[in-house]
């Protein structure tokens, strides 16, 4: 019989610590070993315990969740699934967890409220795809270093652009965004589209902060925005994004597919027929297949396919469904992706 997923709970919350160990436990292959009231506490059983996972809420006493989060990272690295609130103030703590190394998030109201934004599978599915990770395998991404590269300066809207990029992720994609988006130069001649699985509130926080570090200029899209040479839109949480052959952006909250939305074939299927030769998908880190349809949709129009590398990914499932298709024209590491970029739009 497979050995089951050892779980540390961790949250300020009896009430939330009894509810979460209940669902864990009826999963059949999960167990809690331990529970822990702070973060300080946390670091300890992880030490003494030696769990799989960790789920962890942010907002602690005596010691917060993105504190402990770092200790974790530094002393004995272990997969982190952070509980967060879908809050406008909550959002900007969770993604500096995900950067600090965190696999992934699960909102927190929904342990607690039936039918909540998320179902207890997907917190069962992203505590299972927490343990698939390998930490040593993950020390081999870059590491991440949030200053600001772009001077305060006029935004500057140029139409003209020769590509249209499509960066498509989801587990492990918030650092990995970090990473590439703010590599990119200034004078890329490209215009940018991202997907990221994520909900609202928290795409916004996402696309303020890649452009805060950012050379090109970063927004999360609206209805009618256009493409613009050295411009990155990202879709809002919750909308799927399209383009249409004169570049204008279009939001639009048809059914999930493959269970997400904004989802990364959706966009890629547009823009590839809008611009056909002119496209380039980039496929990063993520659980899943999204992205493969749509990386097939880019080539049969001419156009160009880059994805992450296994070794550099959080979770080698979009990229390695879009590989194993034979649809990349290049795998690279995750350092090596925002040059690959600009190879290809010249």
């Amino acid at each position: 019989m497979p050995r089951k997923i050892r779980v540390l709970v961790v949250d300020d919350s009896s009430y939330v610590i009894f509810t979460l160990t209940k669902k864990l436990e009826s999963s059949g292959d999960m167990e809690v070993i331990g529970a822990a009231h702070n973060g300080v506490e946390a670091i300890e059983k992880v030490k003494t315990l030696s769990p799989d996972v960790v789920t962890m809420d942010i907002v602690m006493p005596e010691m917060d969740g993105i504190t402990a989060l770092k200790h974790i990272m530094a002393e004995c690295p272990t997969p982190v699934v952070m509980l967060s609130a879908l809050t406008r103030e909550n959002a900007e703590p969770t993604l500096l967890a995900l950067e600090a190394g965190a696999v992934d998030f699960y909102l927190k109201p929904s342990i607690l409220e039936p039918g909540g934004k998320e179902s207890d599978d997907s917190l069962l599915n992203k505590i299972r795809h927490a343990a698939s990770v390998s930490f040593n395998r993950g020390r081999t991404q870059p590491a991440l270093h949030f200053t600001p590269k772009r001077k305060p300066r006029e935004a500057v809207k140029d139409p003209s652009f020769g590509k249209v990029v499509v960066i498509g992720s989801s587990t492990g994609g918030p650092r990995a965004l970090m990473y590439v988006v703010p590599s990119l130069p200034e004078d890329i001649n490209a215009a940018i589209l991202i997907v990221q699985h994520m909900p609202p509130l928290f795409t916004r926080s996402l696309a303020e902060r890649l452009d805060l570090a950012s050379r090109v200029r970063v927004a999360e899209a609206k209805e009618g925005d256009r493409l613009e040479r050295g411009l990155a839109l990202l879709a809002p949480g919750d909308y799927h994004m399209t383009v249409d052959e004169k570049g204008v952006v279009h939001l639009n909250q048809e059914p999930p597919h493959l269970g997400v939305r904004p989802a990364v074939d959706n966009t890629m299927r547009a823009v590839a027929a809008s611009f056909r030769e002119r496209s380039l998908g980039v496929v990063l880190t993520g659980m899943g297949t999204d992205g493969t349809i749509g990386a097939s949709m880019i080539k049969a129009a001419g156009g160009r396919v880059l994805v992450q590398d296994e070794a550099t990914s959080t979770v080698y499932g979009m990229p390695a469904s879009v590989a194993q298709a034979g649809l990349a024209d290049r795998v690279l590491p995750l350092d090596k992706i925002a040059g690959g970029i600009a190879q290809e739009c010249g």
